[in-house]
């Protein structure tokens, strides 16, 4: 089922499969909720979940809002999805951006978060996120367009762990697809990753304040948000359940998707 739905002044596009507990998957920066579709939402589906994906503003279907926003027009987003699709409170998945919408979600309205899944994710800033970010935003600004092999190269250094290049015929299927990417980042998603520098506490210690029980899931080989930081995440959040996965980058849900979901429909399901 698909749909979409006006909140603030913005219209959100979403869908959502099965039934069953809710449980609504938070993408990340520049990419579409269907980037879901592959891997999470059949093994959701079939663990009995009822599960709602969307594109958050900025991407997709829903408004681009070039003008900006901020983390917590993101995180008043997803607490609108909650409420009017999930019918919350519902358990929550996310995933680098939309990973700390979700835990800040957890944190400002603890009354529509059942369940907290946090993958690639981080409480504070860091010389890489912000070097990354900026170099995104830097690419719209000057409207540099890339070409489809840069694109591809960077991406995988960006987002891969070397064990997914290892293969030849893997490693061209992976650059075939990260080609692919935009050659100039969109307004809409410019604003996603300026958004990616707001909205951080003072003190990762805020984050003891989450009272839902959480999974803190980090890649091994992740450059943009490295294990350190999941644990620093997993080691303030009472009774927070860490795992680091091997062989794995930012994508690492792509990447090694049966681990990844294995993890969740446990802690989701409490299987």
């Amino acid at each position: 089922m698909t749909g979409s739905i006006e909140l603030g002044g913005i219209t959100l596009s979403y869908e959502e499969f099965g039934s069953g507990e809710p449980v609504v998957l938070v993408m990340g920066a520049g990419s579409p909720g269907r980037v879901w579709r592959a891997h999470q939402v059949p093994a959701l589906v079939a663990a009995g979940l009822r599960v709602i994906i969307f594109d958050a503003r900025g991407v997709g279907g829903s408004s681009p809002c070039p003008q900006g926003f901020t983390l917590d027009d993101l995180t008043d987003d997803l607490a609108g999805l909650v409420q009017k699709v999930a019918q919350g409170p519902a358990h929550v998945v996310g995933t680098s951006l939309g990973a700390r919408v979700a835990q800040h979600l957890a944190l400002t309205r603890p009354d529509l978060v059942n369940r907290l899944a946090l993958l690639a994710t981080r409480g504070r800033t860091d010389a890489a996120l912000s070097a990354f970010s900026r170099a995104q935003i830097a690419l719209h600004d000057h409207g540099v367009i890339l070409p489809e092999e840069v694109r591809a190269a960077l991406g995988a250094l960006a987002n891969l762990s070397p064990a997914s290049l290892r293969e030849e015929i893997e490693a061209e299927d992976w650059l075939a697809i990260l080609g692919m990417a935009p050659p100039t980042p969109s307004a809409g998603v410019r604003a996603q990753f300026a958004a990616a520098l707001t909205g951080f506490p003072p003190s990762v210690s805020a984050f003891a304040a989450i009272t839902a029980p959480t999974l803190v899931l980090s890649f091994a080989d992740d450059r943009l948000s490295p294990p350190h930081l999941g644990r620093e995440m997993a080691e303030v959040i009472p009774g927070a359940r860490a795992e680091v996965l091997p062989d794995t980058g930012h994508f690492g849900y792509l990447e090694r998707p049966a681990e990844v979901n294995r993890l969740l429909v446990e802690f989701l399901t409490g299987a």
